[in-house]
């Protein structure tokens, strides 16, 4: 099984290479050295593996509370997969990790995976108080017979910031969908179950799928945006309101996504969506009718982006 959630679960048979890390976002910064170290261990005949962390380190050692992450648990084991790596393990972060000493974590390693070689960050480090930085993993290797590789996140062409997961989070919560999309790689993109809303949308002619997005999962800042939906095999053009409908007073921020061209009974059913381009701020109208003309405006603006891509 490609994805699993215990490194207590894994015993493998054949040797293999190791990354560890959050990895949430699955951005470029994290695809280069990935795309690195899998390269390598299907040279020389080795199993990719990534070992990960639910929660965040910083969500619990932070008490941080609310959406935070970029990616469910599944969609980053998903992303890493696709990138062809051979197993994500998503292990639990709790006390007894963060009590672990370095050189404990390195055997059960070494015994569970099998491991020739570990991939890690410049300023990584694991263990009781983080005492497992580079200097401590290389001095291990040369111990146990394992090779500590550095590798560094991918640098943005403009030479003025490394890619993060920080730096894609900051973005998101301002809206800024082209440097969010440009540092991933790929659309932000969420997943949920299409509930039962007010039903506003479809009184005005603009029916919606109000999706239940993974309440710790960011959502773009507050606006109108285009994008897909992923509905099993089958993609449909979307423009999705985020926000808390000012027009009619709302308080709690809804996911609102207008399929074009659709009209199916898609209640129950969990899709995907994405966010390919920011066409709005979230804005008040003075009244039914001016908001229709707006959202003609949306939909008309997103199915001319779409129909180009």
């Amino acid at each position: 099984m490609p994805h699993l959630y215990q490194l207590d679960d894994v015993q493998l048979e054949h040797p293999s290479m190791v990354t560890i890390g959050v990895f949430d976002g699955v951005h470029r910064g994290h695809q280069q050295p990935v795309g690195q170290l899998i390269a390598q261990a299907d040279a020389a005949g080795q199993q990719a593996v990534v070992l990960t962390f639910h929660p965040h380190p910083d969500v619990v050692l932070k008490q941080i509370t609310g959406r935070y992450y970029l990616t469910s648990p599944e969609q980053r084991a998903q992303l890493l997969l696709n990138l062809g790596v051979d197993m994500v393990i998503t292990h639990p972060f709790n006390e007894a990790v963060r009590q672990m000493r370095a050189a404990d974590f390195v055997d059960r390693l070494l015994r569970q995976l099998k491991m020739t070689s570990l991939w890690v960050g410049a300023d990584f480090a694991l263990g009781y108080k983080r005492e497992g930085n580079v200097a401590f993993l290389s001095e291990q290797g040369s111990q146990k017979g394992f090779s500590v590789q550095v590798v560094d996140l991918l640098e943005h062409p403009d030479a003025q910031h490394r890619i993060s997961s920080t730096g894609i989070r900051e973005a998101l919560a301002a809206g800024d969908l082209e440097k969010v999309n440009d540092w991933l790689g790929r659309a932000y993109t969420v997943e949920g179950v299409v509930i039962s809303g007010q039903k506003r949308g479809r009184t005005i002619g603009f029916p919606t799928a109000n999706i239940e997005v993974w309440a710790e999962q960011l959502l773009p800042g507050n606006g109108v945006y285009a994008g897909w939906v992923t509905i099993e095999s089958e993609k449909f053009m979307a423009v999705t309101n985020i926000g808390v409908r000012p027009t009619f007073e709302g308080q709690n921020i809804t996911v609102e996504a207008h399929l074009l061209d659709f009209d199916r009974d898609i209640y129950g059913k969990s899709i995907s969506l994405s966010f390919e381009k920011r066409l709005r701020p979230e804005q008040k109208f003075n009244g039914i009718q001016e908001l229709i003309a707006q959202i003609q405006k949306d939909v008309q603006t997103g199915r001319e982006y779409l129909s180009q891509r």
